[in-house]
């Protein structure tokens, strides 16, 4: 196999990018208290599919999110919605969209310009392309690893992300990640690594701990070999 060429550029070493969970809102918003007070965190979700699906979802997860986005505001974390691009403007953040989740062009309309829209682009380098080209902030790949949040995802191979990492658009990675199997991708020039059950699913008081560890990995990252 023909090896890509060695680049010297340097790049830095990836952010963490947190998603929430299904948690009462009162036991997430202490999770998320807890994390971004570390100031380890980068970019924030808010992702909570299970409200939605309630008779009242839409007027409850506007009413979390507001509460959400005023405490990122406090850590000046930056945040994105899941799917929804008019509760996106609504609040004045970003958005994340799937393949079938709403239009880039849509997105872009409706947010400001210095919001975020990034795009689910699973393992394949057309999709990536087609992000780049249609102007979002990043694209993400995964499942990296299998994972609990979607245990039936494919999962993506390390050349897959190498070929993504090619195509001059930032990279987020997502799935089944840890602060200990992460290490298995040092090295890519990734910008994201979106983290949810790893961090989410522990007990508030240990969230912080588990912030520092994830940052005491991404320390060791060392410079990229593409």
């Amino acid at each position: 196999m023909i090896q890509p060429p060695v680049s010297t550029v340097s790049h830095a070493i990836p952010k963490l990018y947190l998603l929430t969970n299904d948690d009462e809102f009162t036991i997430l918003y202490r999770k998320l208290e807890a994390a971004l007070a570390t100031g380890l965190i980068a970019l924030l979700q808010i992702r909570r599919k299970h409200i939605l699906a309630l008779p009242d979802g839409e007027s409850t997860l506007y009413a979390e999110a507001l509460k959400i986005v005023n405490l990122a505001k406090v850590y000046k974390v930056a945040v994105v919605i899941n799917d929804d691009i008019s509760l996106a403007a609504k609040l004045g953040v970003g958005v994340h969209l799937g393949q079938q989740d709403g239009d880039i062009s849509d997105a872009k309309q409706c947010l400001a310009p210095n919001q975020m829209i990034g795009r689910t682009c699973h393992g394949d380098i057309e999709l990536v392309k087609e992000a780049k080209n249609d102007g979002v902030s990043y694209a993400a790949m995964g499942a990296v690893f299998a994972s609990a949040t979607k245990p039936n995802a494919n999962v993506i191979s390390r050349q897959q992300l190498i070929e993504g990492c090619q195509q001059g658009i930032e990279i987020c990675v997502i799935g089944g990640l840890t602060a200990e199997n992460i290490t298995e991708l040092a090295g890519l020039p990734i910008t994201y690594v979106a983290v949810v059950g790893d961090i989410m699913d522990l007990p508030v008081h240990q969230i912080a701990a588990r912030c520092q560890q994830w940052q005491q990995a991404l320390n060791t990252w060392n410079a990229p070999t593409l």
